[in-house]
């Protein structure tokens, strides 16, 4: 009987971590007795991490205005998700007594979307490897390879009639050589002939 509470609070979602805004902006990660910057909640959100933001003098749950904060810093970094036609008409909406089924739009456009994310991304990655077939530094390892050896081909032919004149030069070289050695002993040879006759 011990078991079923066990049971259920094993399925039951953790509570969303607690961070607490204090008077001077600092934000205070409960979770982990440390204090976080809008950077540290931005990456929380990427990560599925929840969490709940507070005021840590009035109690207030401060959430939306944090999170809409984070919007804003990532906004002005260049990362212009928000289109300026849709701010206009967001803004628009604000007093109007259409205003209360914007959010509930937002958000099931937002859940299809991301319902979406992953179909759309492998369509993206079908349509971009249709377009590259190869893994670009398989790609460019190829295109080196083929570079390499029609600059062997090129080079081989050259370097083997380089190789063939060296020696030829080189023989030519030994005869010149040899015939030179033989005028020198004729000489040697003259020389000598009329001395020993002296004698």
């Amino acid at each position: 009987m011990e078991a079923n509470p066990t049971m259920s609070e094993a399925t039951k979602p953790s509570a969303p971590i607690t961070i607490k805004k204090y008077a001077n902006r600092r934000l205070y990660n409960t979770a982990t007795s440390s204090y976080v910057t809008l950077e540290h909640l931005c990456q929380m959100v990427k990560d599925n991490t929840d969490f709940v933001v507070y005021d840590a003098k009035s109690g207030e749950d401060i959430t939306r205005a944090v999170l809409t904060q984070i919007i804003v810093e990532e906004e002005s970094k260049g990362q212009n998700l928000l289109p300026i036609s849709f701010l206009r008409q967001l803004i628009s909406f604000y007093g109007d007594s259409l205003g209360g089924l914007v959010p509930r739009y937002l958000d099931y456009s937002m859940q299809s979307f991301a319902r979406n994310e992953e179909q759309m991304r492998q369509y993206m990655h079908n349509a971009l490897e249709g377009m590259f077939p190869f893994n670009p530094f398989e790609e460019m390892s190829k295109q080196n390879m083929a570079f390499l050896e029609s600059a062997m081909k090129m080079f081989t032919p050259f370097g083997a009639a380089q190789a063939g004149e060296s020696q030829a030069s080189l023989n030519e070289l030994r005869s010149q050589l040899d015939a030179l050695q033989k005028k020198l002993d004729e000489l040697t040879r003259t020389e000598r002939e009329p001395n020993q006759g002296d004698g």
